[in-house]
């Protein structure tokens, strides 16, 4: 069984918009888990999503309200150091995406505290918390102990599945005042736009569908597959560059580093630059037509075949899969 420590646990419960992100929700999960103590979320949100934390265990909300400043991360910090003054925690989790790597950073240079970002596991074994994750491109694994002041970890997605709890507790958010440091007072955000992509983040998706060169410009098909699976698009540096999508997709040594629980490529040959953005992910599938191709070294399953042929049949079975489910 588990060990779980005693001591509260806070968790950085970022949105979008009114919605926690998959991230946040991977992290209050995670924290549930992780102790017997209270669940402590924090959010800088206009507007707590207070039913989806207490649906995935948190027990109390700190809402600081930071208005449109709460944008900026070193702003969002001065809220998670005001958090760790209301309580002893035992740990701090955060998301291990831009904004959260800032904001576990500049907190910990400030408390003196142990910080590891892109976890892919998180533990408490013999009283000690330790802490996994992969180095060099995936080709080695570590296992890392925090002691001392308060640890905090940005968790990469995938790290655990969402677990609501059977009956959530009505939660209502706890104001919290925060001291802007000299650094955060003098930010001001002038404006904020909403991303206008469609469909899931590529950086919070438990899945991923990639599209390589052999998709030949079809991305519709890539499209396609990730809808049915409630997934989002990559890309790889050569799909890009051809213009047959945008360079936000990219994932690999010049682009993003994906680690979802599912990993699908879809005419990917496995290049290393690429595979060093998605070979942490949890399980991987792969579908080329030249079964030589690097990408069937690291896939977990791998189809050798036409992506034109395949992945419509795919489509098929899933269709047919639900309509009698």
């Amino acid at each position: 069984m588990t060990q779980q420590m005693h001591s509260p646990i806070l968790v950085l419960a970022d949105q979008a918009g009114s919605r926690l992100t998959s991230l946040a929700r991977q992290a209050v999960t995670l924290a549930a888990s992780l102790t017997s103590g209270d669940v402590v979320a924090l959010s800088v949100a206009s507007v707590p999503d207070t039913a989806a934390l207490a649906e995935l265990g948190a027990t109390r909300v700190l809402h600081a309200d930071l208005g449109a400043a709460g944008h900026s991360s070193v702003v969002a910090s001065d809220a998670v150091i005001a958090a760790l003054g209301t309580d002893s925690y035992g740990l701090v989790l955060a998301s291990s995406d831009y904004r959260g790597r800032e904001i576990a950073g500049r907190v910990a240079a400030l408390t003196e505290a142990g910080v590891v970002s892109g976890a892919s596991s998180v533990s408490f074994e013999g009283g000690v918390l330790q802490v996994g994750k992969t180095a060099l491109g995936g080709s080695w694994s570590m296992g890392i102990v925090l002691e001392g002041q308060t640890p905090i970890v940005g968790i990469s997605s995938g790290i655990i599945d969402e677990a609501p709890v059977a009956s959530p507790a009505s939660l209502a958010p706890e104001p919290l005042a925060v001291e802007l440091s000299a650094e955060a007072s003098v930010i001001e955000v002038v404006s904020s736009v909403a991303d206008e992509e469609e469909g899931v983040s590529l950086a919070d998706a438990s899945t991923v569908v990639c599209g390589g060169r052999g998709v030949d410009g079809d991305f519709e098909l890539v499209r396609s597959l990730a809808d049915a699976l409630g997934g989002a698009v990559g890309a790889t540096r050569v799909a890009c560059d051809e213009g047959w999508a945008p360079r936000a997709e990219q994932i690999g040594q010049t682009g993003l580093t994906v680690t979802p629980n599912l990993y699908i490529g879809l005419g990917v040959s496995g290049a290393i630059h690429h595979t060093v953005g998605m070979q942490s992910a949890a399980h991987i599938v792969a579908v080329c037509d030249d079964p030589d191709a690097p990408i069937f070294e690291i896939a977990d399953f791998g189809v050798v075949g036409d992506v034109a042929e395949v992945v419509p049949a795919a489509l098929a079975i899933i269709e047919e899969a639900r309509a009698q489910a």
